[in-house]
């Protein structure tokens, strides 16, 4: 109810799995887009700028690259192999319909993620099932 899209999805659709549920509800319309950033590659970004930028302008941190909470949905269904249905409650609010990053300037400078959105969101499961099965232990 109150955690972030990526993590939410993971354990929505994990959860609703493992408890043989049929359908997974999901907020709003779908259609927000949202600038999703592997964790290494942003501690990456840091050092990169901690060794070639000294100057006072902001830079953002991203990949620029705008995916919808419908697209993410359907990349963690399939990521966590999930059979049932997505459903989506137009009842509830979207929030805000774009949240993508303009990263210019770091990629001026010459710096570029190098985790994909689909290597990330495996990676980032496979470690969400041995800490979910760590804690049960």
């Amino acid at each position: 109810d109150n955690g972030h899209v990526l993590s939410s999805l993971i354990s929505r659709f994990y959860d609703a799995k493992i408890k043989n549920k049929d359908k997974v509800v999901l907020w709003g319309t779908g259609k927000p887009k949202r600038d999703f950033l592997f964790a290494d590659d942003l501690a990456d970004a840091c050092a990169f700028l901690m060794k070639n930028y000294d100057g006072n302008e902001h830079i953002n941190i991203g990949t620029g690259k705008a995916t919808s909470i419908l697209q993410l949905s359907k990349m963690v269904k399939e990521i966590i192999n999930y059979p049932g249905e997505v459903v989506l409650d137009k009842s509830k609010p979207d929030g805000n319909l774009n949240r993508i990053l303009d990263c210019q300037r770091m990629k001026s400078l010459g710096f570029k993620p190098s985790t994909s959105l689909e290597e990330g969101l495996n990676i980032t499961y496979e470690w969400f099932k041995k800490s979910k099965i760590n804690t049960l232990q």
